[in-house]
């Protein structure tokens, strides 16, 4: 497991651990995916791009705040994956997470049954 991100001075700050299971990159998401941070989660999934995997996984159990920054992000490295043949999917949503994309009408999208 590589970590991206992780302060844990401040609980608050967002933590991104990537790791592959197969053919397919998991990337970890914890804390608040907002203005502030969204930069670093679409820079990991840039690095998770270049490193050659089109498959993502993004988990985000921990995610505690996620506002429309955050929604960007993941509609970026959605329409990422699918320009390299592959996908995104969300795994674990947290309620907070859950809520937000149930609310924009993307659940379909990132919740459907994937790797």
């Amino acid at each position: 497991m590589r970590v991206v991100l992780d302060d844990a001075v401040d609980p608050y700050k967002l933590k991104i651990a990537t790791t592959t299971e197969g053919d397919v990159s998991v990337v970890q998401v914890a804390g608040e995916l907002d203005a502030n941070s969204a930069d670093r989660l679409r820079s990991a999934f840039d690095e998770v791009f270049a490193g050659g995997s089109p498959t993502v996984v993004a988990v985000l159990a921990g995610v505690s705040f996620i506002d429309s920054s955050g929604l960007s992000v993941l509609i970026y490295a959605y329409k990422q994956a699918g320009e390299r043949d592959g996908g995104l999917t969300v795994r674990s949503p947290s309620d907070t997470v859950k809520r937000l994309l149930d609310m924009t009408g993307q659940s379909e999208r990132f919740l459907s049954v994937g790797p």
